[in-house]
């Protein structure tokens, strides 16, 4: 585990950033059925978001911006995902990706 105050699974988070995680969780979790519903139709969508944790690789730049593309769509749905567009925002990704995740742990190589 890192510094105390820091967000598990967003490397190099600021203290003061693990009062968003809370938040972000129960937003996230609240509109769950909706997003994943919304997510269906973005076919590419839940593959990206979860390529670092089923592969372990990390997003490129490219796929960050698709991302964030993808979050503007859901933005309609769930207003607090906000969070995720503004700058370093996507720091937050992971614990997006987390909370999303169907399957609750790791996928192992």
């Amino acid at each position: 585990m890192g510094r105390r105050g820091d967000i598990p699974g967003v490397a190099g988070a600021h203290p003061s950033g693990a009062m968003l995680r809370p938040f972000l969780t129960r937003m996230i979790r609240k509109n769950r059925a909706a997003i994943l519903r919304e997510s269906e139709h973005m076919s590419e969508f839940m593959r990206l978001l979860m390529k670092q944790r089923n592969t372990g690789e990390a997003w490129t730049p490219e796929d960050r911006t698709r991302l964030k593309s993808h979050v503007r769509h859901l933005l309609l749905y769930v207003p607090a995902l906000i969070l995720l567009l503004l700058p370093l925002g996507s720091l937050l990704l992971p614990l997006f990706a987390e909370i999303l995740d169907r399957r609750g742990k790791l996928r192992r190589n």
